[in-house]
């Protein structure tokens, strides 16, 4: 059966003055082979027919899409972000395709940023031009480390010279492209990271995602762990990475986000707002707001069993309301990963409710050092930012409040 929503508790709606930024995601879950660390919805192709497999998921989308349409009628789209898996697997011509079935249906900003992720195993020069002529204005490529041994660890499916030929084609074709690395890697040194991130800077890159390796439950580094730095090495290289960032003139303006000026990736920063978005696709999440209510939504997960619900308007397997008592956290989860903190009358323009709603715990974050914050913005601390998860616990619902 379709998804149901529950009503909130009496008196638990909520006013909003106006509905926040929307965005578009569309989840493209195949890779060519399972990441060890990754604990992402993503799914090996293992031979499958890509052109028939672009027609009925692409045919999936645009019907998941309509159908939502009704919770975002009117609303202009400002990003639209291709997410996987490795959504470079699908051709030019299915983006195009698919960016076309959207226009028809959403107003989208003539400006809007709209990205696709890569990875350098998937990568040719024409192939790449073909995306940006299909509309694709903005490339993030997931190379995570220039190091052979370290690549080879990470179970990579391409090779330290595909990841140097992978920026040169980006930086060709793009003006505008993101570099994924990840560092505390098995056996990383500091110095073979700030490598990496001195071959990022040579590439071009407008933006970097610098990413700490985490071993994450249900992963196939979970079961069987390798042998990364300490967590005092592992401080050290993250501190090593972001100071030569900002040397070459980046910007640490979200936990493993660097841009140069200008060049913050939009799509991401509107989640870290407490934006609207709408995402479509298998496992697909969404966050969508009404003038009286904040609702999330989740997609069934498996390509599979998502292309078969879509058919009976069932692909939505979870619905629920946000209830006051929880919004705050929901607010401070994204916004407190900017550098920057955000103005206090954002928080209540996101969630409808009174800034006084995080007095309290606000009082407590700055007693402890972990923001500061005026009249005007509240801030994390570089402390704050170092501990961002216990900053976050002081956020989580009362237990003893009701909604």
């Amino acid at each position: 059966m379709a998804a149901t929503i529950a009503p909130p508790a009496v008196g638990a709606r909520i006013a909003l003055a106006a509905l926040p930024p929307l965005s578009l995601y569309v989840h493209l879950p195949w890779c060519l082979r399972k990441c060890p660390y990754c604990d992402f919805n993503s799914h090996e192709l293992r031979g499958a027919d890509m052109g028939q497999l672009e027609r009925d998921y692409g045919a999936a989308l645009v019907a998941d899409l309509e159908s939502a349409l009704p919770s975002v009628w009117g609303r202009r789209v400002h990003s639209v972000f291709f997410g996987g898996g490795t959504p470079s697997l699908f051709s030019a011509a299915a983006i195009e395709a698919l960016l076309a079935a959207f226009r028809a249906r959403l107003p989208i900003a003539p400006d809007a940023e709209i990205t696709l992720e890569a990875n350098p195993g998937t990568f040719e020069a024409e192939r790449f031009r073909a995306y940006r002529d299909a509309g694709i204005n903005r490339l993030s490529v997931g190379i995570q480390s220039f190091h052979p041994a370290h690549l080879q660890a990470l179970g990579r499916v391409h090779d330290a010279e595909q990841a140097q030929r992978a920026t040169e084609i980006a930086r060709e074709v793009f003006t505008n492209f993101n570099l994924d690395l990840m560092y505390a890697l098995p056996g990383q040194l500091e110095g073979e990271a700030v490598a990496d991130v001195d071959a990022a800077v040579a590439s071009g890159a407008t933006h970097v995602s610098a990413y700490h390796l985490t071993i994450e439950p249900n992963t196939f580094f979970a079961r069987h762990p390798p042998p990364v730095p300490d967590v005092d090495s592992a401080a050290a290289i993250g501190d090593a990475v972001e100071r030569a960032l900002g040397a070459a003139g980046f910007r640490h303006y979200e936990t493993s986000a660097h841009a140069r000026p200008g060049y913050e990736c939009r799509h991401n920063l509107n989640y870290w707002r407490f934006g609207d978005y709408l995402g479509i696709g298998a496992g697909a999440h969404a966050k969508i707001s009404f003038p009286t209510r904040i609702t999330r939504e989740v997609r069934a997960r498996t390509p599979e069993e998502y292309v078969r619900r879509v058919a009976s308007g069932e692909q939505v397997v979870e619905r629920r309301e946000l209830t006051r008592a929880e919004l705050p956290f929901e607010f401070m989860l994204n916004a407190l990963r900017l550098a920057d903190g955000f103005p206090l009358e954002l928080f209540s323009e996101r969630t409808g409710l009174p800034v006084g709603a995080l007095a309290a715990k606000l009082d407590r974050a700055e007693a402890l050092g972990l923001v500061t914050r005026d009249h005007v913005e509240v801030r994390p601390t570089l402390r704050g930012r170092r501990h961002l998860n216990g900053l976050l616990e002081l956020f989580l619902p009362d237990p003893e409040k009701s909604p």
